[in-house]
């Protein structure tokens, strides 16, 4: 797909995925309107409105992908969950509902025909030539996992929506004095003087007996073992059962055939392109760029594109919408110039920059990469058989390590784990992806009871007995007065610290020289350049310069050094008024004003509405939406 075209559909999946009426709404949803057993099927209603698992699903892992696109790393389900991206879909998913409630009310729609025409005129979905691409379209669907009915569909409330904020939007009105104010908080700048206490200046003596009691007495909830729980676990994923699975020779080779491609490397080239407005015109141009008189660039700028114009990023042949402009582009040599091609859409030249030779896949060189695909695709189909399999020796009885046997399943058996996967020497103890998961439910279950299976990601599910639970109990002293000393050696280096950084303040304040407080400090003072309250220069931590700022000149603190290992003292050396500002940057100011003063008018929308609607949360189902554990408690 063209880069272009890539960040168009990458634009939309954001568009989805944070329409603007769901930016701050979750902190709305209170636990006075959260009930269990809203049914089977959906994770929640909103009035009449349902949020199916599907719906939640697919928005859930598209959250999570949104961040991967954006952080470039990734994000596994046991991390979201502990970010509470699940919470947060749902909120979104919610507020989505509550206005789409309201639409329906107010008796907001939008026709086919006008739903069609903004999709083919939206420039996200615009290929190389400026028209839309139905290539580019189809990639989209298939990064969401929806289907084109399910997109329109929740493009339609998406643009129902912005009916509604747009409106909203219009009303706001940014007092000059609110824009002024904001310029002279934001552009006031600050120099401070500085210096690092020497933390050998703060040096502690070791503890005698009784000060290693008085530390281990006033801190002994710190001094604690882990509960520890006895569990017998076995796992099942559709990864571990690819063993399982039996290919032939020709099941592999007919797979490899029917799915060639996604085996072999297309060529892929680099090229430029200039669009005409006709064929005589793209000749002239032509016969001036091969006579020299003129670059292929100047050419370009002569009919009103610039570089990034013409730039069609690194493409293989079956990213081109047009096959004419295709096959002219990959028939031309590196550096050359092709003939005029009448395309379906325009009349260009085109030339390739780089190329980078394709490859044919043979069998036997992606032989393993086959069997790998097949037998993971085969043992998806195994799982559920699997599932079932289990399902009826729990039920008839059977142990989960009798069960593991027969089934040839990997079993556990753990004396003793913490809800942190760590057995009582520090070893993992369960060596899956997403253990947490597992354990969430583990620690959130009494002995003696036959827990439903938890499902993990990655087609995978756990099934686990506690059979016995260790107590967290107080370490005795004896044992650990390694561990107390150094407890105490930090808290008393940190009282000295405090201290003296203190002190040395208050002298400044006093009006000492900074000189003679930074001698005494054991460090060298140093002054910054001028300052904004959103800046944390080199020696100045964040919590340094917030308090410079709230200081008045001469105003004098201190603050942790980064490590946390010393202390900086400073002193507000000179307070700079901001300066007028420009009829540009108050225009920015304006214009952030105004969305901000807009989203608290959609914020008070949103919860006028949400009082009219009864909000009802499954709270299992979302459980098993994600693998997470049911919580004992129902607010959000």
């Amino acid at each position: 797909m063209l880069d272009a075209l890539r960040r168009g559909a990458q634009g939309w999946l954001a568009k989805i995925l944070f329409a603007i009426l769901i930016v701050s709404f979750g902190i709305f949803w209170n636990v006075s309107d959260v009930f269990r057993g809203a049914g089977r099927g959906s994770v929640a209603h909103v009035g009449k409105e349902e949020i199916s698992v599907t719906d939640f699903q697919r928005a859930f892992q598209n959250q999570i992908q949104s961040v991967q696109l954006e952080g470039g790393g990734r994000l596994s389900t046991e991390q979201a969950l502990m970010l509470r991206f699940d919470r947060q879909t749902l909120d979104q998913l919610i507020a989505q509902a509550a206005v789409k409630s309201h639409a329906d009310l107010l008796g907001l729609s939008l026709s086919d025909e006008t739903l069609a025409e903004g999709v083919r005129k939206d420039p996200d979905f615009a290929g190389p030539d400026g028209k839309f691409s139905r290539m580019g379209f189809d990639g989209l669907l298939r990064q969401m996992n929806v289907s084109e009915h399910g997109f329109l569909a929740m493009r339609r409330e998406d643009e129902v929506r912005r009916q509604i904020s747009d409106a909203l939007a219009s009303s706001v009105a940014v007092p000059k004095t609110m824009v002024d104010d904001l310029n002279a908080w934001r552009d006031e700048t600050r120099t401070v003087e500085f210096v690092q206490i020497d933390a050998m200046k703060a040096v502690v003596a070791d503890p005698d007996e009784a000060k290693i009691t008085e530390t281990y007495e006033a801190n002994k909830a710190d001094f604690m073992t882990p509960e520890y729980r006895k569990v017998a676990m076995l796992v099942l994923s559709a990864e571990s059962l690819k063993s399982a699975v039996t290919l032939t020779d020709d099941e592999l080779k007919t797979y490899y055939e029917e799915n060639k491609a996604t085996y072999d490397t297309p060529e892929r080239r680099r090229l430029q392109q200039i669009a005409f407005k006709d064929k005589a015109t793209a000749e002239a141009a032509r016969a001036a760029i091969e006579a020299g008189k003129k670059n292929f660039l100047e050419v370009a700028k002569d009919n009103g594109a610039t570089e990034n114009d013409v730039n069609l990023g690194l493409v293989a042949k079956a990213d081109l919408i047009d096959p004419k402009i295709a096959d002219a582009a990959f028939a031309v040599a590196r550096d050359k110039l092709s003939p005029v091609v009448e395309g379906r859409f325009a009349t260009v030249l085109v030339r390739a920059i780089e190329i980078q030779e394709g490859k044919i896949s043979t069998f036997d060189e992606v032989r393993e990469k086959v069997r790998d695909k097949l037998a993971g695709q085969r043992a998806e189909g195994l799982l559920q058989e699997r599932f079932d399999l289990i399902e009826e020796g729990r039920n008839a009885g059977k142990t989960l390590k009798q069960v593991a046997e027969e089934q040839k399943i990997k079993f556990y058996d753990i004396e003793a784990v913490d809800a942190k996967n760590l057995t009582p020497d520090g070893k993992t103890a369960i060596d899956i992806p997403d253990a947490a998961i597992a354990l969430k439910q583990v620690f959130a279950t009494g002995v003696g009871t036959q827990p439903e299976a938890v499902e993990l990601p990655k087609s995978a599910f756990a099934w686990f007995d506690v059979l016995g639970v260790t107590e967290r109990k107080q370490k005795p002293l004896a044992d650990i007065k390694d561990e107390v000393k150094a407890v105490y050696l930090d808290k008393e280096k940190t009282r000295l610290l405090n201290d003296l950084a203190s002190k040395l303040a208050e002298r400044l304040r006093s009006g000492e020289t900074f000189e003679a407080v930074a001698k005494d400090a054991g460090g060298k003072s140093e002054v910054s350049d001028p300052i904004k309250r959103q800046m944390s220069p080199p020696g100045l931590t964040t919590e340094a310069v917030k308090q410079a700022f709230a200081l008045p000149k001469g105003g004098a603190g201190y603050a942790d050094t980064s490590d946390r290992a010393s202390r900086i003292v400073f002193q507000v050396k000179d307070v700079i008024a901001a300066p007028e500002a420009t009829k540009e940057h108050a225009a920015t100011l304006h214009k952030e004003l105004s969305d901000q003063l807009a989203n608290e008018e959609l914020i008070a929308y949103v919860t006028a509405i949400r009082k009219k609607l009864t909000v009802t949360i499954n709270e299992a189902e979302l459980a098993r939406a994600t693998g997470a554990s049911v919580e004992s408690e129902t607010g959000q």
